[in-house]
């Protein structure tokens, strides 16, 4: 079975790789074992981090909610096994800065007890509830497992005025190295497809295109036989040129439906929604089986590995266990990489745990490692604008960034750089392009961290300044609203002692209080003559 016909359309630039993906999918996906020890950050979503609800010392079943979030762009996060709370506390984490991050640490017990804890499965899913599908989604803490980590749910509630006529389902996977969505689709299909209904449901799109790329024709095989006779001509599978950044969102969405995502738009602004082939896979299993997101399909790659594989993994499973997985390191192991060769990052050690984002461990040998040679001036030579898929001028935001001229910067469209390194990949130069934006984009949103909490101080400020006024207002209301009172009972008791009329009293208290003041005033002037 083949994919569909279907109009193509090419983004700007792109490079060609060397794909590095046949290493991994010679074998087939094994269950990684439970470890002794789960890490789980906090953070595993964009948006804020999650907030605990265990304690240490507390015993906790698979499947239990351990850290919520509150807010609309936030995900749940689970105990992904039974077991003690070890830790709430700062833990070495996967990320770029090699520092540690709030996390909780579970000891595991071995027995995988779910207790009460698994939600019920909704039997009538084919008729799900679109609002209820939303609730399930977040309640499971799903995310995009494309990378990105984007709260699921929220693509399932679109705007008002975002009329989603287009389902576009990424698998892509254009990175070298990383083949887990690859062995999903093979393997798990019919749940891509299931998920892919129900995502359906919830948006109601006019018709669903499934991008896959050219060098995966098992998957495309494997889906094309899932969907069976579903296959309709608003559900399309089509094959894809295998074109590095192809699987970016923008990009995917520019291939199959010849649509420009706008300048720092999204997809459904354009009446598209994106989901990664992993995320549908995870919102079948919280729909039909009740399972929350509490692992994940991950690559162990690299000349680094004897045995490069792909797991299924609990979260929060150390890095030093996949690899162990994985035969164990080679001689001459150089970095250790969370990610792509393009966009990963090096990890400081493994012994950081694999989280929902993290979809491939890379151990890289030393030849394997481009070592890029002294960074030398701009040429100009254009092939950064040549290679950008998001059509920005790469060199003009090198020079702003670099001069930490950042309004500039955000003049020329800085945060529709997707990061994909593709200006880096091609500069003769060696300059690395891609850490200036990163930094630029740092800077810009301290900045404006800052600038909201001047805004917030300000405003503190002047409530409170309105604050001491308004209680100075009412003390002086009270003090005259006294004075009167005393005046009237005094004048009241006076009359009442001498029987006279409470006018006439009034009117010689008044003539008394005016005489003294005059006479205050003569003193005063008698005693400036003198």
């Amino acid at each position: 079975m083949t994919a569909t016909p279907h109009k193509l359309w090419q983004f700007h630039g792109g490079v060609q790789l060397p794909e590095h993906k046949a290493e991994s999918t010679t074998e087939p996906v094994a269950a990684a074992p439970l470890p002794r020890q789960l890490i789980l950050p906090l953070r595993q979503h964009i948006g804020e981090a999650a907030t605990p609800v265990v304690k240490r010392g507390e015993r906790v079943k698979k499947g239990q909610i351990i850290a919520r979030s509150d807010t609309y762009v936030g995900a749940h996060l689970h105990a992904p096994t039974s077991g003690r709370i070890a830790l709430v506390g700062d833990q070495p984490v996967p990320h770029p800065s090699g520092l540690s991050a709030p996390c909780i640490v579970i000891e595991v017990d071995g027995e995988d007890d779910w207790g009460d804890s698994r939600m019920p499965p909704i039997e009538d899913y084919r008729n799900i509830d679109p609002v209820k599908l939303r609730n399930r989604v977040r309640d499971a803490g799903i995310v995009g497992m494309g990378g990105a980590a984007f709260p699921a749910a929220v693509k399932l509630n679109p705007r008002p005025h975002q009329k989603i006529d287009t389902l576009v389902i990424n698998g892509a996977e254009c990175e070298p190295y990383i083949t887990c969505d690859d062995m999903l689709m093979r393997t798990q299909a019919e749940a891509v497809i299931a998920g892919m209904h129900l995502v359906r449901r919830a948006l109601k799109p006019e018709r669903c295109l499934i991008g896959i790329e050219d060098n995966k024709p098992e998957a495309i095989r494997a889906m094309t036989e899932a969907l069976g006779s579903e296959a309709q001509d608003n559900i399309r599978i089509v094959s894809i040129p295998s074109i590095y950044p192809t699987g970016g969102e923008r990009q995917l969405v520019r291939v199959l439906t010849g649509r420009e995502v706008p300048s720092e738009g999204l997809p459904a602004d354009v009446g598209v929604v994106c989901h990664n082939v992993g995320t549908l896979a995870a919102i079948y299993r919280a729909v039909v089986l009740g399972e929350p997101l509490i692992s994940r399909l991950v690559t162990v790659t690299g000349s680094g590995v004897h045995r490069p594989r792909n797991l299924q993994v609990y979260l929060g499973t150390p890095v030093a266990d996949l690899i162990a997985l994985a035969g164990g390191y080679t001689d001459d192991v150089e970095r250790l990489i969370m990610g792509g060769p393009m966009m990963g990052f090096a990890l400081a050690s493994d012994a950081v745990p694999i989280i929902k984002g993290g979809n491939c461990i890379i151990a890289a040998r030393a030849a394997d490692v481009e070592r890029p040679g002294p960074v030398m001036p701009c040429i100009r030579c254009g092939e950064c604008v040549k290679t950008c898929p998001a059509s920005l001028l790469p060199q003009q935001l090198y020079w702003f960034s670099r001069a930490r001229d950042f309004e500039k910067a955000q003049e020329y469209s800085l945060f529709d750089c997707i990061e994909c390194g593709c200006c880096a990949h091609v500069c003769p130069s060696n300059i690395p392009l891609v850490q200036y934006y990163r930094f630029a984009k740092n800077e810009i949103w301290s900045q404006e961290r800052e600038r909201r909490q001047a805004e917030a101080a300000k405003q503190r400020h002047e409530l409170r300044r309105e604050r001491l006024q308004r209680e100075e207002r009412e003390k002086a209301e009270r003090m005259k609203r006294k004075q009167a009172t005393t005046q009237q009972t005094a004048t009241t008791a006076t009359t009442a002692h001498t029987g006279e009329d409470p006018k006439q009293a009034v009117i010689r208290a008044a003539l008394a209080r005016a005489q003294a003041r005059k006479a205050e005033q003569a003193g005063e002037n008698n005693n400036e003559n003198r």
